[in-house]
């Protein structure tokens, strides 16, 4: 009892001193983060060192990761996805330095400094640690626990691949280091046989890991409503960035460093914002425009190779200056009616035909055109709502005294926060229209309500003409009966 006490007072205590001890690890992986760039800077004035394309994003990693790790901490202390985080950036400033260091006192002043191979070793192994807490992200995101109890065992076996995977590399009899290798200082002379195929089957298993953990953020997100389906949003922004910057570096070798950089600054900052629930609910309009200038991007680079291509083909010049100069006006004039075209085309997919309220009601008007039925008019109505606005519930109910029928409905069941818009006929309420948002927990742009309120006036002269129809037909209904009860007297 007194055990349990004692262990649940340290637990409270460190929680509350979680955000001081990351904001400490934070500090330091920012001033190895810092060393780091200053000895880069140093030691790629020698001829002799090779500066590799992805210094931008380590740098950013061990400079960023951090950071948003105790921010995390300071707002969630018991949120151990912050550890990690700090955890990859620590690792990773602290690898880059000694990487640099190594360079430096091994290349560019040999002997000036001391601990060369610890460098080395460092170098080569704390990255790579950094890297591989990767995979503890999607088991614990968004909260830092698993997405359920049965999902602790697969939690538990990835943290104990990444520590087995980094010690028993860090322990091999190796060469380590790279200007020029040296002798792991830690290495144990014959463990090789046993090291090598545990740290392989580690690596299997992280590897493993990795994938569970993008299964348990499918599960998350289908059982998911509101804040934490927003949250996994963010998340899958941050891995679509992943083959993003693989084509940019592809398409742009030269500027691999910066595309690389940008990437690994966003990920993080994509990440914290889903956890830390910063303008949550902006996400849409995050991936709306990376799907435009994206595509935007992707045309014009495209335009530029196939033109230049093909006009060098024709006038047998590889390298003309006019030629490049003709097609860079093009792509200037094209530029503003192409990102136009590309964002009404997103608009479209994301939203519907929200920007184009003339469409729709252009539509509703054949719909209604082809309906006979009056019966048939409102199911045909918000039929047509639902699939132009992409809209996963729309209904309509009529006004019986003082309560409201639903007489059509499209969709999934009501959900608990509907808009629900009145529909009016000559000043008086007729029924009412219900429509759902296009996911839980968001709300309408002020674009949805407006295309919203001028379609519910166009339905409240509908509504009011089968109101009467259905009054009517009641009435038909009451006078046969009447005439019944006359003839059989």
């Amino acid at each position: 009892m007194k055990s349990q006490r004692w262990a649940r007072r340290v637990d409270e205590m460190f929680h509350k001193q979680a955000g001081r001890i990351a904001w400490i690890f934070a500090l330091l992986a920012v001033v190895f983060g810092v060393l780091f760039l200053l000895l880069l800077v140093h030691n790629s004035a020698d001829p002799r060192v090779d500066t590799y394309d992805y210094w931008l994003a380590s740098a950013i990693m061990a400079l960023v990761f951090p950071v948003v790790g105790a921010l995390i901490l300071s707002r969630y202390p018991a949120n151990a996805l912050g550890w990690v985080f700090c955890v990859i950036g620590f690792f990773t400033g602290i690898g880059d330095f000694a990487s640099e260091y190594l360079t430096y006192t091994l290349v560019v002043q040999p002997g000036s400094l001391p601990g060369g191979g610890v460098a080395a070793w460092v170098s080569t192994y704390a990255s790579d640690a950094g890297f591989l807490s990767v995979v503890l992200i999607p088991l614990l995101f968004p909260d830092g626990r698993p997405a359920s109890r049965r999902w602790r065992p697969v939690v538990w076996l990835a943290t104990g691949a990444v520590a087995v995977a980094a010690i028993s590399l860090s322990l091999m009899p190796i060469a380590v280091g790279e200007y020029p290798p040296v002798e792991n200082p830690l290495g144990i002379e014959g463990a090789a046989v046993v090291l090598q195929p545990l740290s392989t089957v580690a690596f299997q298993i992280a590897g493993i890991s990795l994938l569970a953990g993008i299964v348990s953020l499918i599960l998350r997100y289908r059982r998911s409503r509101g804040t934490e389906r927003q949250q996994v949003k963010w998340f899958t922004f941050a891995i679509i960035l992943v083959p993003v910057s693989l084509l940019g570096n592809t398409l742009f070798p030269d500027f691999a460093w910066l595309i690389g950089g940008v990437s690994a600054a966003l990920i993080p900052v994509a990440l914290g914002i889903a956890i830390l629930k910063y303008h949550l609910y902006d996400i849409d309009i995050v991936i709306n425009r990376t799907l435009v200038y994206g595509a935007l991007t992707a045309c014009v680079v495209g335009f530029y190779v196939l033109v230049v291509g093909y006009l060098g083909a024709q006038f047998q010049t590889g390298d003309n200056l006019a030629i490049s100069l003709v097609v860079t006006a093009l792509v200037a004039v094209l530029f503003q009616p192409l990102r136009d075209r590309l964002q009404r085309g997103v608009n479209r997919l994301m939203y519907g035909e929200r920007d184009e309220p003339h469409a729709v009601l252009a539509r509703l008007g054949q719909h209604l055109e082809r309906t006979l039925v009056p019966q048939a008019m409102l199911p045909a109505i918000v039929e047509t709502v639902a699939q132009a606005l992409k809209l996963p519930y729309v209904a309509i109910a009529l006004k019986q005294d003082e309560t409201f029928a639903v007489a059509a409905a499209y969709g999934v069941e009501r959900p608990a926060h509907a808009l629900i818009m009145p529909l009016t006929y000559q000043s008086e309420m007729v029924g009412q229209l219900s429509v759902a948002p296009r996911s839980e927990g968001e709300s309408f742009s002020p674009a949805d309500q407006r295309i919203l309120s001028t379609i519910a006036q166009q339905i409240g002269v509908v509504a009011h003409a089968v109101s009467l129809t259905a009054d009517l037909q009641r009435s038909r209904e009451r006078l046969v009966t009447a005439r019944e009860e006359e003839r059989r007297r």
